[in-house]
């Protein structure tokens, strides 16, 4: 079947049985998989990022807008596991991709922390919403895949180095394998007083270590085999010691205690679906409101297209110059994204780091965002079963996906110091401000400055300029809403 450069993805056909309408739509046989891996791959994306369901609530629920109200918990929950549900599968069959939806986690924080104190939930919705318009307006215009396709191939390789590092992190967090001291130096460190004191903690070094030996040994389903493994041996030890939530114990789980649930089924409250209002522009002044959504466009612009290029390289199905199958219609449907989250309470919705365990599992093709969108769908309805699987667990794929996504490094030339910098930038940023848009403007701001004054300013597209002065108002974005009152 003929595609279009724009369409056409790098992957080898593979001789092999006649090929039915699903494997020829979702070009499976084409990227060296099969149906077996790519269900095995959407559902180890799903319970890697099943957490959502409840950290979402726990985010969104917690604050007060500037009226004194407040989201309630199981509402948001279901309108997290229906959004990310809807617009999984929906990237899934458009973009063909192994990308699944969620809540981002940095948009959400920011509304609940930076933006319902000046303005109501509805209206911090609507927010969200016109941020997603301008981002699929971006995509549809076509700016959006120039801005992608000027970024330089080091600075992309970076951008998934970084995001290795990142989500480790993210794992090592989550597990209580590194822990915030309290103190200015060091400001982490290992476990509680330099020790891995908990049980949970000591089963997410289990979980890591099984689950390094069955990749290391190539073992089909090693990560699926991995998270199964170390959720029975969790669910067994709470049966066992009873170590409750963290919130009662300092060495109790994290976000979800490993227990069988005494409710299965729960019907969901769908109400928050349209609550949207766009008075903030009154409430708050036209220019407060722009820099708000300003802030919005860039943070979700910039994390999804380092996420998409970091994810687009471990799956290898981007080519020399980094870019991959579909780009246009999977940047055009991340925008879509955002407006849908926006419209369902549940926040800005984006391509999820997480889908790097799917992938690392095999997955390389959309019908794996299709098992990991109905398994969300379902837990619309089962949101209590989306608890069994600690964070401590879930955590340690997410630190196996960093290391395969270390590996990208080694097609870095770092022999002029030019881009080492950036990259270094780029790479370090993003971790130690737990942001993938701060890495990307780091690496963005430091390249076009330090290759021009080196010499190399001709090989620097206009479009990197634009966007690094961009990035020069979103880092300044503190004081000049201090000046804008």
């Amino acid at each position: 079947m003929s595609r279009t450069t724009e369409e056409q993805g790098p992957v080898a056909s593979a001789p092999g049985a006649p090929k039915g309408f699903i494997d020829r739509y979702f070009e499976i046989t084409a990227r060296g998989s099969n149906i077996s891996t790519e269900v095995r791959g959407g559902i180890v994306t799903f319970v890697t990022m099943a957490y959502i369901v409840i950290l979402n609530p726990i985010i969104l629920s917690g604050s007060a807008d500037v009226a004194g109200d407040e989201l309630a918990f199981p509402q948001v929950a279901a309108v997290t596991a229906l959004t990310a549900g809807v617009m999984t599968i929906l990237f899934g069959v458009v973009a063909r991709l192994p990308f699944a939806f969620a809540a981002g986690l940095g948009i959400n924080s920011f509304l609940a922390v930076s933006v319902v104190g000046q303005v109501t939930w509805p209206e911090a919705m609507g927010l969200v919403v016109i941020n997603g318009l301008i981002i699929v307006l971006l995509a549809v215009t076509g700016l959006r895949r120039m801005i992608f396709t000027a970024v330089p191939l080091q600075l992309k390789l970076a951008i998934t180095v970084g995001i290795g590092l990142f989500i480790a992190f993210i794992g090592f967090v989550d597990a209580g394998f590194v822990r915030a001291t309290g103190v200015g130096s060091p400001p982490v460190g290992l476990g509680v007083d330099g020790s891995v004191a908990t049980v949970p903690t000591l089963i997410f070094v289990f979980t890591l270590l099984i689950t390094g030996i069955l990749v290391a040994r190539k073992i089909k389903g090693a990560i699926l085999i991995g998270l199964l493994t170390g959720t029975v041996v969790a669910v067994i030890v709470e049966a066992i010691a009873g170590l409750g939530s963290s919130v009662d114990n300092p060495g109790g789980w994290g976000l979800s205690v490993p227990a069988l649930p005494t409710q299965w089924v729960s019907l969901p409250d769908l109400s928050l679906i349209g609550q949207v209002s766009f008075g903030s522009f009154e409430r708050i002044g036209v220019l407060a409101a722009l820099m708000l959504v300003f802030t919005l466009v860039f943070t979700n612009f910039f994390d999804a297209m380092g996420t998409m290029t970091g994810l687009s390289k471990e799956a290898r199905l981007a080519d020399a110059k980094g870019d991959f199958p579909r780009l246009k219609s999977a940047l055009v449907v991340e925008g879509v994204g955002a407006v849908a989250g926006g419209f369902t309470s549940s926040s800005s919705n984006t391509v999820f780091i997480e889908s790097g365990s799917g992938i690392g599992e095999g997955a390389r093709t959309g019908l794996a965002n299709v098992v990991t969108g109905l398994l969300f769908l379902a837990a619309v309805f089962f949101t209590p079963l989306t608890s069994i699987v600690p964070t401590e667990v879930a955590a340690a794929a997410l630190v196996i996906v960093g290391a395969l996504m270390m590996a990208q490094i080694k097609d870095i030339d770092f022999s002029e110091f030019s881009v080492l910098l950036p990259v270094f930038l780029t790479v370090t940023v993003m971790p130690l401000t737990y942001s993938i848009a701060n890495g990307i403007g780091a690496g963005f701001i430091s390249w076009v400055i330090v290759r021009a004054l080196a010499g190399k300013a001709r090989e620097i597209s206009p479009l990197l300029w634009i966007v690094a002065a961009g990035f020069l108002v979103y880092f300044a974005r503190g004081p000049v809403e201090a000046l804008l009152g």
